[in-house]
């Protein structure tokens, strides 16, 4: 084993390659070093060689999450940057919930708008359908 793959003592990896990471999250090398560009991750360097800390990996788990859920970069940056707080992540927490309430709301109504679109839609094409029906039959 390198040793950029050994454990620490609480038996998790120290740091990870951009290859690992890649491919565990399914990400490309390039949206990496986008985040890191982003500010959102931080990884070490040795030589032309990132290196990402068990803490880049948790906060990539979490972007992944984020992303998937419809957050844009700059919330989910505002969310992880509040860790550092030193208040229990209090503060995290309570942005957290509220992005997390708003972002609910938001996809409610989208959802409510894309019900109505397929109503909508089923309609029109059951009309066109008895429409073509009428005119094959003459």
């Amino acid at each position: 084993m390198t040793q950029h793959t050994a454990p620490s003592g609480n038996g998790r990896r120290q740091t990870y390659t951009i290859t690992e990471l890649r491919r565990e999250f399914d990400v490309t090398a390039r949206t990496l070093r986008f985040y890191e560009d982003k500010g959102l991750l931080d990884p070490a360097r040795d030589g032309q060689t990132r290196l990402y800390s068990y803490r880049d990996r948790a906060r990539l788990k979490l972007i992944m999450l984020g992303k998937r859920v419809g957050f844009s970069l700059t919330d989910i940056k505002e969310i992880l940057d509040l860790y550092n707080l030193k208040d229990g992540q209090c503060t995290q927490m309570r942005v957290s919930l509220e992005k997390g309430r708003e972002k609910i709301s938001e996809l409610e109504n989208q959802k409510r708008h894309i019900e109505e679109a397929i109503t909508d839609l089923s309609r029109t094409c059951e009309i066109i359908e008895g429409m073509l029906k009428e005119r094959e039959a003459s």
